[in-house]
């Protein structure tokens, strides 16, 4: 996985997203919050971004009524 400046996109509702683990599909928190990328089974940090990011579902809806 590859460390990258964080930017944003905006989904279909024209709201603004952060690209990272924090907005990602393939994120998974763990109980005691440790958070694992389902992807490449790594610890990784909230804000860290990979190229394999893709924005999860609740962002992909946020803003919808």
């Amino acid at each position: 996985m590859e460390r990258m400046r964080i930017t944003s996109v905006r989904n279909a509702q024209g709201i603004k997203v952060k690209r990272c683990c924090a907005s990602c599909q393939y994120k998974y928190i763990e109980i005691d919050g440790t958070r694992i990328c389902t992807l490449t089974k790594q610890k990784v940090q909230q804000k860290y971004k990979c190229k394999q990011w893709e924005m999860s579902d609740g962002m992909k809806n946020a803003g919808k009524r």
